[in-house]
Order: C-alpha cells, then sequence, then structure tokens
C-alpha cells in the first residue's frame, strides 16, 4: 500500500511539475510531509525525510530535463562548469545544516519560500533583461553556487527557483538560464541526496524502509511516476492559458505554505 501511494504521489507530482514549468521539489516535500504525517513517523524527522527523499527523486527526473535541454543547445556548459561544483558541495554540507535544524522551524523556512515562490508566480516579476550585462566573474559564480547549493539542501529542491533568476539578471536568455539551471539541477541532487542519507545515518533515525534521511518506498514510487508524467504535464500546458496556471499554481502554494506555518508556529 505504501509503494501504490507514493506512485499515486509522484504520477501527481511528475505531472504538475511539467504543467506549472517548476521543479518537482516544490510539489513533492509537500505532499511527502503529509504523508509521512499520516503515516505516524517521528514529527522531528518528517520535514527531513521530505527534503532527503525529494532530493534523492530529482537525480532520476533531471537526467531527462537535462539531456533535452543539451539537445536543443540550450545549456551553457562554462557557466555549468563553475557552479555546479561549488552547488553540489554546498548543497551536501546544507543537508547536515538541515539536519541540525529542528522539524518545526524547517516547516517554517520551507513555508516562508514556497510563499516567495508563489509572490514571483503571481507578480510574473521579471528583471529586464541587458542585452550588454555581463556574468559576473569565476569566483563570484563559485561564491553564488555555494549559497544556491545550501539553500537547495534546505528547501529540498534542484536549485531552478534560484538559478534561473540568477541567471537571468546577468542577462542570460531565458532558455539557456532554464537549459543551464537544469543541468546545475543533478549534481545538486546527487549531493544533496547523499548529504541526507549519510547525515541521516548519523542520526540512527528509527523510520522503517529509509536509508538516512531518504525513504526508499517513496523513493522508488515517484522518481518512476514522475519521470512518466512530466511529460504530460508540459503538453497539457501547452493547451491552457500559462497566466491562468500560475495563479493556479501561486493559490495552491499559498494553501501549502500556510498548513506549513500554521503547523510550525502553533
Amino acid at each position: 500500500m505504501e509503494l501504490i501511494t507514493f506512485l499515486v504521489i509522484g504520477a501527481f507530482a511528475g505531472f504538475a511539475a511539467g504543467l506549472f514549468g517548476v521543479g518537482g521539489g516544490t510539489i513533492i516535500v509537500p505532499l511527502l510531509f503529509i504523508v509521512f504525517t499520516q503515516m505516524g513517523y517521528d514529527p522531528d524527522v518528517v520535514m527531513h525525510l521530505a527534503l532527503g527523499t525529494s532530493l534523492a527523486t530529482i537525480v532520476v527526473t533531471s537526467i531527462s530535463s537535462l539531456m533535452a535541454h543539451h539537445k536543443n543547445g540550450a545549456v551553457l556548459w562554462p557557466v555549468f562548469k563553475n557552479l555546479a561544483p561549488p552547488m553540489a558541495i554546498g548543497c551536501f554540507f546544507g543537508a547536515g545544516i538541515a539536519g541540525l535544524i529542528s522539524g518545526l522551524h524547517l516547516q517554517i523556512i520551507v513555508g516562508l519560500f514556497l510563499i516567495w515562490v508563489a509572490y514571483t508566480m503571481l507578480t510574473d516579476a521579471k528583471t529586464a533583461i541587458n542585452s550588454t550585462q555581463t556574468l559576473p566573474s569565476s569566483g563570484q559564480q563559485v561564491a553564488a553556487g555555494s549559497v544556491i547549493g545550501i539553500a537547495s539542501a534546505i528547501f529540498g529542491i534542484g536549485g531552478g527557483s534560484l538559478t534561473v533568476p540568477y541567471l537571468n539578471r546577468y542577462g542570460v536568455v531565458m532558455q539557456k538560464a532554464v537549459g543551464t539551471s537544469a543541468a546545475c539541477g543533478f549534481p545538486i541532487a546527487v549531493a544533496g541526496a547523499l548529504g541526507f542519507i549519510i547525515f541521516g545515518i548519523n542520526a540512527e533515525i528509527n523510520v522503517p524502509n529509509t536509508i538516512g534521511y531518504v525513504h526508499i518506498y517513496a523513493f522508488i514510487g515517484i522518481s518512476i511516476m514522475s519521470f512518466i508524467t512530466a511529460k504530460f504535464g508540459a503538453k497539457a500546458a501547452h493547451a491552457l492559458s500559462p497566466a491562468m496556471l500560475k495563479k493556479c499554481f501561486a493559490v495552491l502554494l499559498v494553501i501549502v505554505a500556510s498548513f506549513f506555518l500554521v503547523k510550525g508556529l502553533i
């Protein structure tokens, strides 16, 4: 029954990710939090499990995304080489930082992050691109990658919500910003998942069917179904109004974020 539940979550998460054009972690983390809570897992580790498992599933889904963007020539590999290593290192140690934060505080942090994502989608805030503006130096890119990596672990995401605006701000066209971000999502997810596994093992959590902070059944079920259904969501998105999709998803995020904040503050 657990595997069936996670297959359903994966199907929904993959379809929604393709439909709304956002990273799967934004969908997967809230759903896993609710399911793990209903399964009666220790409240102190539920959020950590949701974050670690989310990053593990992104390892699988990011591969297909990376390949598709590379095929379309949308990955800036020189930028990737500057951003990816510090992102991976930052995400690994970010998992350790997340392990030191209480479950309730993580709920509040992720809730506030989802509110921010919803706000940007509702306002459709876009920085005007200055075609004469150039990317910062390699050293500055490395520093930015480290920060994005740490944040990605704490939020359980592949980094797209942070990497795309960063690249777009410095004149990278949207298609290449998204493509390069998708490529960066793979090392972020791998490092973050390993971090949550290692730090979770050290924490000796008592939850069945887990390796560290990664739930095995959830990882398998969500990875399989999200990989399959994401393309159907993307097709459906082309048949609907992008503006309406963004508004609907933003409202969904506000509801989920409110749930996290209320449970974390009360």
